[in-house]
């Protein structure tokens, strides 16, 4: 997409540059115009930075954030000096001096921010630093960017304190400064490239270049095509980083609230079968104790008898281990009772499930970049069986296999889901396949026993509950080394479930 917009970019300067002399009508309402859209686009991408900043106190982050208020501080000098615009000769007197040293000090500011950017972000200088609390540096370097803001506009509007830009600097010597620290910024970015900020980072520098080539090469006057589109270009180079800002925002918080559902329908999940399993104890387990508790306070008297009768504390004995057997078939049959319980099972096309649990992650196989290729065989007959356990089976095999693709660079993060009908019995056959790093042959075996993990924050427990689940529908699910890499689990249920 980045590549796509230089490109878009550069053909439309090349579509303008035999144009950009000719005169068109001077619209004294467009700099004001612009520039307010500037400086919004600019405050708001370094607001949006500072935000990062205070979550990841990165020197860098912090650098370019002030980079981004700074430039934006100083166009409204530039846009209220500017000829014409509020005024015949601009509001803050210096003429037309004022506004072009005060133009090359805004193209100048940014490209010199990302360059430190650059050299700081791959730094480790922040555990030298001393630790303050985000807020404290977010505010120093905003009340520092504005005294700089102040004493640059000072500079270019008080006095003549710079050179006369056209009669004692060259117009384009100025210009190609502007231009050479800019193509630096663009290399160090393209060199030292290492997430989507940098990216678009390149993208505004690349669109810069453009602006700056047309405003000061190919541009002698105001008003022409050529002054339009270079500032059309200035106010497109300040979008580009904070829609991506945004966008990654919305896409991190769209992640989190479903991250958040689904671990409160788990919790909720996980609260009913503990109630569940609770009263279950309870009513079983309460009838045999209080039996084995009576037997043994009888024990305890027949010993107490003078002589004791042994004969019925041996009866009392006997109807202890009893109960006790009795007690341990309760346990048996409630953890039976939870692996089969039928209440709830309805007819279901295994299809349909499918398709409902990959727009649930849509998302994640979108940040993890992972493909899915769906093989879904249509007439599949319908299962009998529970919904919601069913679906959690596919939502866990499927999130192992997008995150066994996580560290996967050299090939592409493929996911295949495949539906049949069962070859010998009525019923389906659902195959999901990673192309993932795989696991080694000895241990397939044990990946379905409770608490053995590959992951380094796994707790063991989900390829076992899957197994019970699918077993509880009288099916099997097996796991296999895939064809080529990674690896394959295989679900079959059979029809009455």
């Amino acid at each position: 997409m980045a590549l796509g917009v230089v490109v878009a970019l550069v053909v439309a300067f090349g579509i303008t540059m035999p144009f950009v002399a000719s005169p068109l009508p001077r619209i004294d309402a467009f700099i004001p115009a612009l520039e307010t859209a500037i400086v919004i686009a600019d405050t708001t991408t370094s607001a949006l930075l500072f935000a990062q900043f205070s979550i990841v106190p990165r020197l860098a982050l912090l650098v370019l954030a002030s980079g981004y208020l700074l430039t934006g501080l100083i166009v409204v000098p530039h846009a209220l000096s500017f000829p014409g615009a509020f005024a015949p000769t601009g509001l803050l007197g210096g003429g037309a001096q004022s506004t072009a040293w005060l133009y090359h000090l805004w193209k100048v500011t940014l490209p010199t921010a990302v360059i430190v950017y650059v050299f700081l972000k791959d730094a480790d200088i922040e555990r030298d630093m001393p630790q303050r609390p985000p807020a404290t540096v977010i505010g120093w370097s905003v009340a520092a960017v504005i005294l700089i803001a102040f004493g640059l506009t000072w500079l270019a509007t008080a006095g003549e304190w710079l050179p006369r830009i056209g009669v004692t600097v060259s117009r384009h010597f100025v210009g190609a400064l502007d231009i050479s620290l800019t193509a630096v910024a663009l290399a160090l970015l393209g060199l030292r490239r290492r997430s989507v900020l940098d990216l678009w980072l390149m993208v505004m520098c690349s669109t810069l270049l453009l602006e700056l080539a047309m405003a000061i090469i190919f541009t002698d006057t105001r008003y022409s095509l050529g002054f339009y589109a270079s500032r059309l270009y200035s106010l497109i180079a300040t979008l580009f980083v904070l829609l991506v800002l945004l966008s990654e925002t919305t896409i991190l918080y769209a992640h989190l609230a479903r991250s958040m559902m689904r671990q409160r329908g788990e919790r909720e999940a996980r609260q009913t079968a503990m109630d569940a399993m609770a009263a279950s104890i309870v009513h079983e387990m309460k009838q045999p104790l209080g039996a084995m508790v009576a037997n043994g306070n009888a024990g305890l008297r027949w010993l107490a008898r003078s002589p004791p009768d042994l004969a019925e504390v041996s009866a009392a004995l006997k109807r202890i281990v009893s109960d006790g057997h009795r007690a341990s078939e309760g346990i048996t049959s409630i953890r039976s009772m939870l692996k089969k319980d039928v209440h709830g099972r309805t007819s279901l096309d295994m299809n349909d499930l499918v398709k409902d649990v990959l727009k649930m992650i849509e998302l994640d196989l979108h940040i993890q970049g992972v493909s899915v290729a769906t093989e879904l065989r249509d007439g599949l007959p319908q299962l009998l069986a529970d919904r919601g356990q069913l679906r959690q089976v596919l939502l866990n095999l499927i999130m192992n296999a997008i995150e066994a693709m996580d560290s996967v660079t050299d090939r592409a993060r493929l996911m295949r889901i495949t539906s049949d009908v069962l070859p010998k019995s009525p019923g389906v056959l659902l195959t999901i396949e990673d192309f993932g790093p795989g696991i080694d042959q000895k241990n397939i075996e044990r990946i379905f026993e409770p608490f053995y993990t590959t992951k380094s924050q796994g707790m063991g427990m989900g390829l076992s509950i899957c197994r019970s689940i699918v077993e509880a529908h009288g099916g099997r699910l097996i796991a296999e080394p895939g064809r080529l890499h990674g690896l394959v689990f295989r679900v079959s249920l059979p029809i009455d479930g």
